[in-house]
């Protein structure tokens, strides 16, 4: 009998130690937190034709209905830089705001920056894209949203994508992996279809693309070119959207 009293006296010891070491370990904590809520002012994909004022409308954000500060940052996705109305781009705008326990929350918005070339004399524009591969077209690589041309001088511009957003957009595999900017296009002349262009390589996913041609409709708005890239041929027909 005395062992098991010694035995009730060690588990009841036991119990009271652990059950201490948790309440120290709890104390102090909230039980709750409201994490930040974030409302948009305005929509969150926008469209700016290249040279003309945007201001941002940006968020609110709020723990618990009461206010709470945000922060603002933007990136170009294919150039760089941060969002400029005279520098063709898709950005990314990104609000952040952090409650009082110090989590965060973050919401973001699209800002595309685009010019509108006539396709006369300027090639600058917001194209949607198709792509067949080795002469197989589908569904998912039809009318894709977007690639961007942007002029960088007087007859010199860069293509978003030289391959026409294929694994960038149609894959969904993401620009910084799968895109391939800038691809750099030098116009001769546009209407005689003079172009040169050179090589460039493909993100992360690596590899040099070779363009091989490149023509431009101006009664279509259209564009077509074509690219090769390991072993692969990318025939792509870009369609100018209407800003």
């Amino acid at each position: 009998m005395k062992l098991l009293r010694n035995s009730i006296y060690i588990v009841f010891g036991l119990s009271m130690a652990l059950s201490g070491c948790e309440e120290d370990s709890t104390g102090g904590l909230s039980q709750i937190t409201h994490f930040p809520e974030f409302t948009y002012n305005g929509e969150e994909f926008v469209i700016v034709e290249k040279g003309t004022e945007f201001n941002d409308p940006g968020v609110t954000a709020a723990e618990s209905g009461a206010s709470i500060p945000v922060t603002v940052t933007s990136s170009g996705t294919y150039f760089g830089g941060t969002l400029d109305v005279t520098k063709p781009d898709i950005y990314t705008v990104s609000y952040f705001a952090t409650n009082s326990d110090g989590y965060p929350g973050a919401r973001s918005r699209t800002v595309i920056v685009a010019g509108q070339g006539d396709l006369v004399t300027n090639i600058e524009g917001l194209y949607t894209s198709t792509v067949g591969r080795d002469g197989a077209a589908t569904e998912q690589y039809t009318d894709m949203e977007y690639v961007l041309i942007r002029k960088t001088g007087d007859n010199t511009y860069e293509l978003s994508d030289g391959i026409g957003g294929y694994y960038d957009l149609g894959r969904a595999y993401g620009p910084g992996y799968a895109a391939a900017p800038p691809a750099v296009i030098t116009a001769n002349d546009i209407t005689a279809n003079d172009f040169t262009f050179g090589t460039f390589a493909v993100g992360t996913f690596g590899g040099n693309v070779t363009m091989v041609s490149f023509a431009v409709d101006p009664g279509a708005r259209t564009i077509t070119f074509k690219s090769t890239w390991r072993g692969y041929t990318f025939n792509v027909t870009l369609t100018q959207v209407e800003l």
